[in-house]
Parts: structure tokens; sequence; C-alpha cells
């Protein structure tokens, strides 16, 4: 029986290398299932309203379908490849090419029937209105008048 002895780092340097062939393998290859790709998103919360923005570039915005819930945005549509010159090949494309979808749980119920969009320089921004019950309100307390007194009636008659 021969006995060699273990190289941790030339398995570990193989296993890399299979890993790197898998990913170029997937990067390469043009998916034209709905995971294809995924457009970036942005959720900031404005006071009233939620603000969404969705990078969308290259794309029309009539291939865009957006369902709005009180609960979740659904954002799907599809960046279709166009060749206009047959003759010239590229040499090398990274650009993200089919279907995409994206469903986004919102952190607050929101009016639905009120949703505000614009599509602007491939940026696709979606104003949500929150219902009443998920603002911020703010309420002012009343200190009392006199510096000592309280302001809630029954706090002095538990003092006393």
């Amino acid at each position: 029986m021969l006995m060699r002895p273990k190289q941790p780092f030339t398995e570990i340097e193989t296993i890399r290398q299979q890993l790197d062939k898998v990913f170029d393998q997937r990067a390469t290859t043009r998916d034209n299932s709905e995971t294809a790709w995924m457009p970036a998103l942005e959720l900031a919360d404005a006071g009233d309203n939620f603000v969404l923005k969705a990078q969308l570039p290259g794309i029309d915005p009539k291939d865009i379908d957006v369902q709005v819930s009180r609960e979740a945005i659904s954002i799907s549509g599809e960046r279709r490849y166009q060749n206009t010159n047959e003759q010239s090949g590229y040499v090398r494309s990274e650009f993200r090419y089919g279907k995409f979808h994206r469903v986004l749980p919102l952190p607050a119920p929101i009016q639905n029937d009120s949703v505000q969009a614009e599509c602007k320089d491939g940026i696709l921004t979606l104003t949500l209105p929150k219902v009443t019950e998920a603002r911020n309100k703010v309420v002012k307390i009343n200190l009392g008048q006199i510096a000592g007194t309280t302001a809630n009636p029954a706090l002095e008659q538990a003092n006393q």
C-alpha cells in the first residue's frame, strides 16, 4: 500500500477551481427562466409614505408589470435582447436579459389604491401612502400651565 501525505492546500485549490468553473458556466449561459436576473430595489420610509425605487435600465415601461397589495409589491417584466446588427458579434457581454420577478413584503400596510408611479432614466419610483393607522402620529402633550403642576388630575389626587 502506497501512502501519500495529505496536501490540504492542493485539495482546497482543486475545489476552488471546480467552483470557479461552475460559476463561470452559470454567468456565461443565457438563462431564460424567471430567475435569470433581478433588479435592485431600494425602500425608504418617508414619514406618511414608503418610497420604492427599482433599477430597470433599458427596459420599456410597457414591459413592466407592477401589482400592489396592502402588504407587498410585485414587480415583473422582461429585458429583451436586441441584436440590431447580425454581422457584428459581441466579444463579451455581461448584460442580463430575460424575464424577472421580484416580490417585496412591506413593513406596514399601505393604501394600494393611491399608489403613484414614475419611470425616469431607468429608475421606477413608486410612492406608497401608508394607511392612516400605520402613520407616525405626533401628539402634543400638555405639561400644564404652571411649573410644579401635573397635566393629569388623577395623578395629582394620587400624590396627595
